[in-house]
Formats: C-alpha cells, sequence, structure tokens
C-alpha cells in the first residue's frame, strides 16, 4: 500500500561553498568550489518520500521571486504536490548557506525568508491533507504554530505524527511533545532537548525514557556513521549504519526520514525494516553533492541491496 504523507515544512535554496576546512577566526581561506541546489530540511524531506513512492503533499511557502519559482518547479518535478505552498509577496525564498569541508562534513547558516510565513492559519486551511495523510511530518524552521496545528489536526484524524526536531531548542514545547508519535532526533538534538549527553546506549535509553514521559511513543536518535537508536515501550535497538565514504551529509538526515515515512506501517509493526530500508537510502544520499540531487529513489535504494 502506499504511504500518503504530508509535510509542513520549510524550502530553502542551497547555496555550496566548498572549502577544505572551517576558517578560523580572523582567517581568509580560498573556495574550492561553489554550486547552488534545491533544499531544506521539509522539501529534501518530501522529495525523499516522494522518490521512494509516498503519495507526498507539501504546507509551506515560497517569495515571489527566481528561488521560489525554481523551488516549486524542482518540487512538482519530484511528484510532490505544491498546491498548499504560498507565494509570499513581502518575504523572499528561503536560503542555506552551506559550509562543505573536505571530510563531508558541513555547517550551515540559514535565512528563514518566507518560511517563518507558514501559519497555523494556513495549515487549517488545508487540514483535508493532513486528515487524510497516513503521516505528517514538521520540523523546527517553520514556525511552532503552525506546527501544534498540524499535529492538533493529526491527533484528532489518526494521522501519525513524526517531529524531527531540527534546528534543537532547548525550550521544546510539551504540548507538542504530547501531539508526537514519533521523534527523530540527532545525538545533539537529542541531549539539547533532554540535557542527557549521549554518549552510550545507557544514555541513549535515559534520553528516550524522557521523551516517553512527555508523550512520545516512539524515539529514533540518528547516529550518523553509528546507525540509528530506535526504542519504544519495552524495547530498544541500534540499528547499524550502511558503510561508505561520504561526499556531503547536507541531506542525510532528511532523506532518512522521508524514506522511513514512505516505507513505515501506521502501526509501527515493521518499525526495524522500515528504519534499514531509510539507513540504506541515506547512505546513498552521503555519496553525492548536494540536496534534492542526492536523494535516491525506490530503485536505486533497492538496487544497493
Amino acid at each position: 500500500m502506499t504511504n500518503k504523507v504530508t509535510i509542513v515544512g520549510s524550502i530553502n535554496v542551497d547555496r555550496i561553498l566548498q572549502i577544505d576546512q572551517l576558517p578560523q577566526p580572523g582567517e581568509t581561506i580560498r573556495m574550492q568550489d561553489f554550486s547552488i541546489a534545491a533544499g531544506g530540511k521539509g522539501a529534501n524531506q518530501a522529495v525523499a518520500a516522494a522518490r521512494s513512492g509516498a503519495q507526498t503533499s507539501f504546507i509551506g511557502a515560497v517569495g515571489q521571486d527566481l528561488d521560489g519559482q525554481m523551488m516549486l518547479h524542482k518540487l512538482r518535478d519530484n511528484q510532490v504536490n505544491t498546491n498548499a505552498i504560498e507565494v509570499m509577496n513581502s518575504s523572499a525564498t528561503g536560503q542555506a548557506y552551506i559550509l562543505l569541508q573536505a571530510t563531508g562534513q558541513n555547517s550551515i547558516i540559514i535565512s528563514a525568508g518566507a518560511n517563518a510565513d507558514v501559519s497555523a492559519d494556513q495549515v487549517k486551511a488545508n487540514q483535508a491533507l493532513i486528515a487524510q495523510a497516513d503521516f505528517v511530518m514538521a520540523q523546527f524552521e517553520t514556525p511552532l504554530a503552525a506546527t501544534i496545528q498540524a499535529f492538533e489536526i493529526a491527533q484528532a484524524n489518526r494521522t501519525i505524527t513524526i517531529l524531527n526536531p531540527a534546528p534543537a531548542t532547548e525550550a521544546l514545547s510539551e504540548e507538542l511533545l504530547q501531539l508526537t508519535d514519533i521523534i527523530v532526533p540527532n545525538e545533539t538534538e537529542a541531549a539539547n532537548l533532554t540535557g542527557i549527553e549521549i554518549t552510550d546506549e545507557t544514555s541513549m535509553r535515559a534520553a528516550a525514557d524522557k521523551f516517553f514521559a512527555m508523550g512520545v511513543k516512539v524515539v529514533i536518535i540518528t547516529l550518523g556513521s553509528r546507525g540509528v537508536f530506535v526504542a519504544r515501550a519495552g524495547f530498544d535497538k541500534i540499528i547499524p549504519a550502511v558503510t561508505v565514504t561520504a561526499v556531503d551529509t547536507t541531506a542525510a538526515g532528511d532523506t532518512f526520514i522521508g524514506s522511513l515515512a514512505s516505507e513505515l506501517n501506521a502501526d509501527f509493526s515493521n518499525l526495524e525494516a522500515a528504519i534499514v530500508y531509510a539507513n540504506r537510502a541515506s547512505a546513498l544520499t552521503v555519496q553525492k553533492l548536494g540536496a534534492f540531487p542526492s536523494i535516491p529513489t525506490r530503485a536505486e535504494v533497492a538496487a544497493s541491496i
């Protein structure tokens, strides 16, 4: 059965600066190369879900500029329903400036632009896209009020909610967590949100227990090259990553989440298998440059097994 996935999230144009390593304070360095690619955490997750076969819709915003036109075309080219994306006259399309080091690691600077204009009213006006979905996903690159509204609609319609708490904030809304079925932070985000430093499986379990106490049903902590820690009531496990040489880690986490939503059963009965699939998709992503250009299709993931 094809999953229906709705994303409430960010749309950015990525400007990628390839460098040997991050500059020190006061240091001037040379850039090795420069490129522009479609991105944004929400848009990346939408494309990952769509390329893995999910029927995908998007609630978000772009500016009335060339970047916005490009992003709408890119999403439509990937079979993402863009009917609920608003074009804002007073804001530019979101931007991400990515400092990509030779190791494949990156540092990202975000300018929210139109992403900051996504509102609870816009979400409510498009609530049918959430009510009819199997999963609704959100991140922290759009306003909290819009995410809470989306998750309230989802809970009222038995749509599973997936929260990617990135960029992380120490002041995570308890109201939002009570509406969250699955939370997918990385190690740093999990530590920021729970106050528990992630160093081993014991600390991962402690962080998961804290999320459970706040209402979350499934905790998935992404561990980079070590894989994924997953926990639900009475169960926890580390699922290893696929070993590859990373070229660019920009959309790795977003690919994981979008692919997971395309594969996961609504009753979580195939949770481990869905994570294994998402790990394989993410491993393919880090072997290419850019966000959209690196996200694999279902056929590509299948061929990698």
